[in-house]
Formats: structure tokens, C-alpha cells, sequence
């Protein structure tokens, strides 16, 4: 029984490495203009930095793709508001960015408009103070990344895109106007 048991395992195991649902494999590179805001304030405060971030594409179909992601944001206050004005209030992230989206796409040649979603956790230091928060937390926090953006070329393979990344934890949200570029990878044995 024990074998058979056994048997059974390695050949539905052997199946099942054949049937990979993955059509193609690529990786992305970002870099962008980067920002951090706090949930509630009274001044429009949007503190600045810098974004960069680099993506595994695993293609499922022509319009939906998993994307496990890494990068990094750092930001930073000049202890003024958007409108130049003195202020306090301040929301900045140091952090390492590490998780998982799926992005749905129209499958159109030269300009393809997309939406992504998923989970993650932001490794690093933020601070959050506004007239209702005064947040100063370092460690591991989830975030709720969403982006929005267009795929452009030929092949798809320049992206435009807004993305964040909302930190509950701390009352703030991270984000980016970034650029990017993809890579194809050689799926060949």
C-alpha cells in the first residue's frame, strides 16, 4: 500500500510539472519620482524622494499577469506643504518594498491601460506627524499596493504608471510616477 501510495504521488507530481499554467516570464525595472502623504491632514503635505523597483512578470494570459515584486522608497520632508507654506506636519518612509500584485491589462498593442492590486509588507522606518497622528515606527508593516498605468510599444515592454502603497499601520501612503522597462526572459531549456 505504502508504494502504491508512493507511485501515485511521483506520477500525479510529473503531471502536474508539465501542466505549468506561466506562458511567459520577463522582469521589470522602475524608477520614478517618488512621494509619502499622510491619511489626515490640515496642510497638503506631500513629502518627496525617490522610488525604485524591480519586478518578476509571470504571464498567465494576455491580460492577466502576477508579479512578485522588491524595491525600495525613500522620502523625505523639507518641513514645507505643496502650497510652499511653512508646516510640521510631515509623513516620511526608508523602506524596502516586498510583495505580490496581479495586474489586469487590455491586451492592445502600443498603448495597453492596466490596473494592479495585491499584498505586501514595507521593512524600514516611517513617520507620520499631522495634527491627528504622531506616528515614529520602524520594523515590518503590510501595505495594499494599487497602480495604475499604461503599457506602451510595440510589445508592451515601456511602462508608464501611478503606483502606491497604502501603510494602514502608520497612516500614510507611499507612491510613485515611475518609468519602466521589460525584459524578456529566455524560457528555453
Amino acid at each position: 500500500m505504502k508504494k502504491t501510495l508512493i507511485l501515485l504521488i511521483i506520477v500525479l507530481t510529473s503531471n502536474l510539472s508539465e501542466a505549468q499554467f506561466i506562458k511567459e516570464k520577463s522582469i521589470n525595472a522602475q524608477i520614478g519620482y517618488g512621494i509619502s502623504v499622510p491619511y489626515n491632514s490640515d496642510d497638503d503635505v506631500a513629502d518627496r524622494g525617490f522610488f525604485a523597483q524591480g519586478e518578476l512578470v509571470l504571464k498567465v494570459a494576455s491580460w492577466f499577469e502576477l508579479r512578485p515584486y522588491a524595491g525600495f522608497i525613500l522620502t523625505h520632508s523639507n518641513g514645507k506643504d505643496l502650497n510652499d507654506d511653512p508646516t510640521y506636519e510631515k509623513a516620511e518612509s526608508k523602506a524596502f518594498l516586498l510583495g505580490a500584485k496581479a495586474r489586469v491589462r487590455a491586451p492592445i498593442p502600443w498603448v495597453a491601460p492596466y490596473l494592479e492590486f495585491g499584498i505586501g509588507t514595507s521593512i524600514g522606518k516611517f513617520e507620520t506627524v499631522t495634527a491627528y497622528e504622531n506616528i515614529d515606527k520602524g520594523g515590518v508593516i503590510y501595505h495594499i499596493p494599487f497602480s495604475i498605468g499604461l503599457e506602451l510599444g510595440k510589445n508592451n515592454n515601456v511602462d508608464l504608471a501611478f503606483t502606491y502603497y497604502f501603510q494602514p499601520t502608520v497612516k500614510q501612503y507611499v507612491g510613485a510616477f515611475a518609468v519602466g522597462l521589460t525584459f524578456p526572459l529566455d524560457n528555453k531549456n
